[in-house]
């Protein structure tokens, strides 16, 4: 079965349509000429900030003239990950689907349903000529993924709403009302490239297979991290022979957990069984280590062609030495929410970004501000200690939760109509645009939900088949409430005049 056949075919026909269209973070340019062409045939009314965000208006349906204005907001960028074995072009190449069960998957790239299935779902509703509903925003940014940077490029009255539902989360029946602001830290090593001494033996140390996943709502599953495994070997051997590293590359993105990383070493040649059998030793306490999280991951040794230069020593020791000791995963859980991560750091990405340099980069997440910059800073003590020049990026602010907050009352409400079952009400350690658009729209209210996804930013992405049509559901509910819901603060109307799709719904769950 092709995804288009999948019901309710709307979202999914458009679902379908995205994944056709490249748009890597801070390269959109393709998806969001795609929008603007869908807004042209829709006749819908729409504009351009000097960011790149976009926002198409659909008037309320007749009627409901006076509800709020709701804003249905997603973002356009992607994660752009793939299995090394896989030959794919994200700025070219749509992305492959498949149906696995209940499961939309891609074929060994990330799927993009995040945040894919939100425009898709924001799509929908504007082009419905059904659904009842107010006065709708659909708020499309950009760049999300790499530095929220439509978020905070968003411009003054870009949008005019009273709600809005962020459409990028990844567990359906759970509703979030506030997330964790972060921050990232990159740390420089700077070295020279020394002669390789002669009679050496080389050698390339791998780290793959892992699941890695988004280093805000995974990062509490304890999985294995490439560069922290590959750093730990690394450092043994040094201890034990004469070894130089040559070169060392690991992980991609800053908020993905990396899930590869590599290393050439130059080994004396009356070491280098030795040097094998201590790898042996080690990739068996990982498997072992990590069974219960992590249990494809390989650790590998294979002979290397002779490198062009070796990182001299004093710099390479201190580089290995740091990312061993530097601290990756959950610093604090929170006392407030029970279950929820409170702050937590990504050691993300190790590169040889250019001749004489090497830089770490690493992702640092607290729904507390103050501890967010208390996990930083000693990430850039640790760096600074080993002799790199840290720096600091922008940051962005948390979203506090509002307990008292209509938009999400009325979310549960429709939700427990609709399935007979109360939502959970969450904060999630992942970062969401919601509060930079809260700084920027102070009177807005807000809540995010989205349909159940797994294994988000790594090739193992996937997206279930009956959440999307509950979620899908769930939404229509939530318009057609809002609809009927007085302009006047506080004041709630009563749910009538409901529209046919509910009604259906209504009829097949009756």
């Amino acid at each position: 079965m092709d995804i288009k056949e999948l019901k309710p075919t709307s979202i999914w026909h458009y679902f379908d349509a995205i994944t056709g269209v490249p748009r890597p973070s801070k390269k959109e340019e393709r998806i969001r000429e795609f929008l603007l062409n869908f807004a042209k045939e829709q006749n819908l009314e729409v504009k351009v900030d000097k960011t790149g965000n976009v926002v198409i208006t659909k008037e309320a349906t007749p009627g409901c003239e006076g509800a709020p204005t709701v804003i249905l907001q997603a973002h356009m960028d992607m994660v752009c990950e793939k299995n090394g074995d896989v030959k794919h072009d994200f700025e070219r190449d749509p992305i492959e689907t498949y149906i696995d069960g209940e499961w939309v998957k891609a074929r060994g790239t990330t799927l993009g349903a995040d945040n894919g299935i939100g425009m898709a779902a924001a799509m929908a509703v504007l082009a419905d000529k059904e659904l009842k509903h107010g006065r709708i925003q659909a708020l499309f940014t950009v760049d999300e993924e790499t530095g929220l940077t439509g978020a905070f490029g968003l411009e003054s009255g870009m949008i005019d709403g009273k709600y809005l539902l962020n459409l990028d989360s990844e567990d359906e029946a759970e509703i979030f009302i506030g997330c964790a602001g972060g921050i990232d830290t990159t740390s420089t090593f700077t070295y020279k490239q020394e002669a390789l001494p002669a009679g050496k033996f080389y050698l390339r140390v791998e780290v793959k297979n892992l699941l890695g996943g988004h280093s805000g709502g995974d990062i509490h599953l304890g999985r294995g991290n490439a560069n922290k495994l590959l750093a730990r070997f690394l450092w043994l051997c040094m201890q034990r022979h004469e070894v130089h590293l040559c070169a060392i590359d690991g992980g991609n993105l800053r908020n993905a957990i990396p899930r590869e990383a590599m290393a050439v070493i130059a080994v004396n040649p009356e070491e280098k069984e030795a040097v094998r059998a201590e790898l042996n030793h080690y990739a068996a306490d990982v498997a072992a280590e990590l069974s219960g999280v992590d249990p494809n991951v390989t650790v590998d040794m294979v002979t290397a062609d002779t490198p062009e230069f070796m990182i001299e020593d004093k710099v390479a020791h201190a580089l290995i030495s740091a990312l061993y000791a530097a601290p990756h995963g959950v610093i604090a859980m929170s006392h407030d929410i029970e279950g929820l991560v409170e702050t937590s750091t990504n050691l993300a990405s190790v590169k040889m970004t250019e001749p004489g340099k090497i830089v770490v980069a690493t992702s640092q997440r607290s729904s507390v501000e103050s501890e967010k910059y208390d996990i930083a800073y000693q990430v850039e003590c640790l760096f600074r200690l080993a002799g790199a020049e840290p720096s600091h990026g922008d940051g962005y602010p948390g979203w506090k939760p509002n307990m008292h907050s209509r938009i999400k009352d009325i979310a549960v409400e429709a939700y427990q109509e609709l399935y007979q079952q109360t939502p959970a009400i969450k904060a999630i350690h992942a970062g969401l645009e919601c509060g930079l658009f809260l700084t920027k729209y102070p009177q807005l209210d807000m809540i995010s939900f989205g349909p159940t996804l797994r294994g988000v930013h790594s090739p193992d992405e996937m997206m279930h088949i009956p959440a999307v049509e509950k979620f899908w559901t769930h939404l229509v509910l939530i318009l057609d409430k809002v609809a009927v819901e007085s302009s006047v603060e506080g004041e709630t109307g009563i749910l009538k005049n409901i529209s046919p799709f509910i009604r259906t719904k209504k009829r097949e769950a009756d």
